[in-house]
């Protein structure tokens, strides 16, 4: 079969659409006989044969029209795993040919689900994959780029020159190319020319694996390496009320948790060094702690602290330390800062084994321009809207998903999915759903456009986010989808199937700036302000809440907690005690920021480390011991968890004493009668002598007492409880005449084992009275 040169041409010049139409073997009819002709176009190449191993045979390749392009014609029935012998630079290697393999890894069927948004588990159908084909073991690429006129993969096997593996274009803008013999840890990017011939070379959006900054290529990953020993978490988790358990989350940015000497090696499981990431000259000598340092590490300290999950700041790969990671350039890869997928798979599994769930930010909302990201990523406006009034972030310089286009939508639903599937995370946290939902979202007049009908609601994006958590849910019951959303936006954290947008939790922004702007006040003016103390019982029932004292308030000269304290070191500490405690007995789930656990007094610095020398001195060690006492309560009293979204796990016994600035409430079990009781004093003024309603007779032992000795307090208490009066409180029967403590929370329970042998001893008096 003989090629027009024009043909050949396009080869040459990178302008085919199919070079498999082109290159590889062909069986044609030449003098009625069949026979096969092999085309190989190989930039440099001096010459080439086809090489048949198990025929022990050679074919010379002739050139034809260009030096570099170059076809042989081989008579036999049957040709399969031939070897191109090539010689360039006086040099000799011997490959298969890649245009030789035409075995799709990606289906008809495929391209249809994904071409209309449906395909959940693309992830393992686009990218890099390591798949053997007719025996011959290779990496198979596949990558989107509907409006590109060519696509090829590069990599230093190729010298990064894309003339040498030119993809083929599939349905929906699909190119794909299997090239045999690359191995996993190859490191690629793909190198996509518009309609004009411009070349871009772009990171995989796909890809498992990059470089460590400032490199940008994407390495070749092997994620069914790692075998996991946690199916008892994962099986205890899909048949757990999720909302009913006690949930205490560490927030972590591992980056600036705690770093390593530079000159401090890092051991991979083998024994072999794991590359070191040294941190920016911002931290001289210092380096990232890889994955499996940060499992010997940070998981000990979190379980001693008694909290029940980590959150980790964007693990997905980002090109910039000091971004914290919420400017996501590698949605499919966990940052090669702290090591390679399979180590972040061992730092999970460790979670688990020691009863610690992982949660991950996620960040849907907007990416960043990085060239080789995902803008303009096959020469148009791919990933993110055309036009700037959509399209554009104003706030922070970034672009915006197009959510109304299927398959965008199918990569980052396809990436929540993914983390859960193949790291078996327990929940994600999505970063600023609220610029989501809002077309005018930190926008002037005339720099957004409306909806279809007129209104400032994205409704593309509330689709995408109720599409999310619906199969989230389905696949991955016992999961956690937690929203960060600031507006009253409705049923934020009610089921898709009502309309809602189908996370189960919503962090409660009002609490937060209600609870500090309180607390900021000189303890005096708390009396005229309680109102920030109660408002949040009034819309607590609206959403299921989580209480968060996250990052974003440590940050940008708003102080860390204990900063924004009034008065001496001591009164300081004991509102931070007085403010924690409230939070773990207030309904909601929790969530604390890492160095708030032991009162840092900086503010949360990306570059360095936490400041751990505190823990040197007494204060800051009776906090952390508070942390880990107050956790202990919170995860063994049920009342304080089982009901945190019901009307009947909450009663107050008295929130109108502004004068004192104290309240008292009842948290109940959802399936015993057992409740607690919590009072909280405010101000540093104790009260000797304070009564409290109660629902019932009997003795009630102090389980909890933010002002103890042990936490640094005055040890004001009530000598481990106090037996309730027949005395009429608060519309009760009953009454507790206690000591409230200065700047204190105290928890109280029944104790029906003293109580019930207090009432046998007094009967038995009563008989032998008698």
């Amino acid at each position: 079969m003989t090629l027009a040169s024009e043909q050949i041409d396009q080869i040459v010049g990178n302008q085919h659409p199919s070079p498999f139409e082109i290159l590889g073997p062909h069986q044609v009819e030449e003098n009625g006989r069949k026979v096969w002709v092999v085309r190989s176009y190989v930039p440099n190449a001096e010459s080439i044969a086809v090489v048949l191993p198990a025929a022990r045979q050679e074919y010379p390749m002739h050139s034809v029209h260009h030096p570099h392009f170059f076809s042989c014609t081989i008579d036999l029935p049957e040709l399969s795993n031939y070897q191109l012998k090539i010689v360039e630079g006086g040099h000799e290697r011997v490959i298969y040919d890649p245009y030789a393999f035409t075995s799709p890894l990606i289906s008809n069927f495929d391209i249809h689900l994904f071409a209309e948004g449906n395909h959940h588990r693309i992830y393992e159908k686009l990218g890099a994959h390591p798949i053997e084909i007719e025996g011959i073991k290779g990496i198979y690429f596949a990558v989107w780029a509907p409006n590109a006129r060519n696509t090829s993969v590069i990599g230093d096997f190729n010298n990064w020159d894309g003339r040498k593996h030119q993809m083929a274009r599939r349905e929906n803008g699909i190119w794909e190319l299997f090239i045999p013999e690359l191995t996993v840890g190859t490191s690629y990017k793909y190198e996509i020319k518009n309609q004009a011939g411009d070349p871009y070379e772009k990171t995989d959006p796909y890809g498992f694996y990059q470089e460590a900054r400032p490199k940008t290529a994407s390495i070749v990953a092997d994620l069914t390496i790692h075998q996991w020993q946690d199916d008892e978490w994962i099986d205890r988790r899909r048949h757990t009320d999720t909302l009913s358990q006690p949930i205490s989350v560490y927030e972590c940015h591992l980056g600036s948790w705690l770093h390593a000497a530079a000159s401090e090696p890092a051991q991979l499981p083998d024994g072999t060094a794991s590359p070191v990431v040294t941190v920016s000259d911002y931290n001289p000598g210092a380096r990232f702690l890889t994955y499996r340092e940060l499992a010997d590490k940070l998981i000990p300290y979190v379980q001693n602290l008694g909290f029940t999950h980590i959150e980790l700041l964007p693990i997905s790969e980002h090109p910039f330390d000091g971004s914290w990671g919420y400017q996501v350039t590698g949605y499919y890869a966990p940052t090669s800062r702290h090591g390679s997928p399979e180590d972040f798979m061992y730092f999970i599994d460790r979670c688990h084994q020691e009863n610690i769930g992982v949660l991950l930010d996620w960040v849907p909302g907007h990416f960043p321009r990085d060239g080789h990201g995902l803008p303009f990523f096959d020469g148009t406006h791919l990933y993110e809207h055309e036009d700037p009034r959509r399209g554009e972030h104003k706030e922070w310089g970034t672009l915006i998903f197009n959510y109304g286009r299927n398959e965008v939508r199918n990569f980052l639903y396809a990436n929540a999915l993914f983390w859960f599937d193949k790291y078996h995370i327990d929940g994600i946290r999505v970063d600023a759903v609220s610029s989501m939902l809002y077309l005018d979202y930190c926008r002037e007049e005339g720099e957004w456009v409306t909806n279809d009908y007129g209104g400032r609601e994205n409704i593309e994006a509330a689709d995408f986010l109720r599409q999310t958590n619906h199969l989230i849910f389905s696949y991955f019951p016992g999961a956690l989808s937690i929203a960060e959303e600031s507006t009253s936006w409705p049923m934020v954290s009610a089921p898709t199937y009502l309309g809602g947008l189908g996370f189960n939790l919503k962090w409660n922004m009002g609490w937060m700036h209600d609870m500090l702007d309180y607390f900021a006040m000189d303890p005096w003016f708390r009396q005229f302000h309680q109102n920030n103390l109660t408002f949040s019982m009034w819309y607590n029932h609206t959403e299921n809440f989580m209480l968060a004292l996250s990052h974003d308030e440590v940050v940008h000269g708003k102080k860390n907690i204990i900063g924004k304290m009034p008065g001496d070191e001591w009164q300081k500490l004991a509102n931070m005690r007085c403010l924690y405690a409230y939070m773990f007995s207030h309904p909601g789930k929790k969530t604390l920021f890492m160095g708030m656990e032991f009162a840092q007094w900086s503010e949360w610095n990306v570059w360095s480390d936490l400041e751990w020398r505190l823990l040197q001195h007494p204060p800051h060690q009776q906090m952390s011991q508070f942390m880990t006492d107050l956790n202990y309560v919170y995860r063994h009293e049920p009342a304080l968890y089982t009901q945190d979204f019901e009307e009947a796990g909450f009663e107050w016994i008295d929130c109108t004493d502004t004068r004192h600035s104290v309240v008292s409430f009842i948290r109940r079990d959802k399936d015993t009668d057992e409740c607690v009781i919590v009072i909280c004093n405010f101000t540093p003024q104790p009260h000797s002598h304070y009564r409290v309603g109660v629902p019932e007779h009997g003795f009630y032992r102090e389980l909890f007492n933010s002002d103890a000795r042990k936490y640094g307090g005055s040890n004001m208490g009530n000598l481990g409880g106090k037996w309730a009066d027949e005395w009429s409180s608060h519309n009760r029967k009953y009454s507790l005449d206690i000591c409230i403590p200065p700047l204190g929370v105290l928890i109280l329970k029944i104790d029906r084992d003293r109580t019930a042998a207090a009432y046998e001893w007094r009967d038995n008096q009563s008989i032998e009275g008698t």
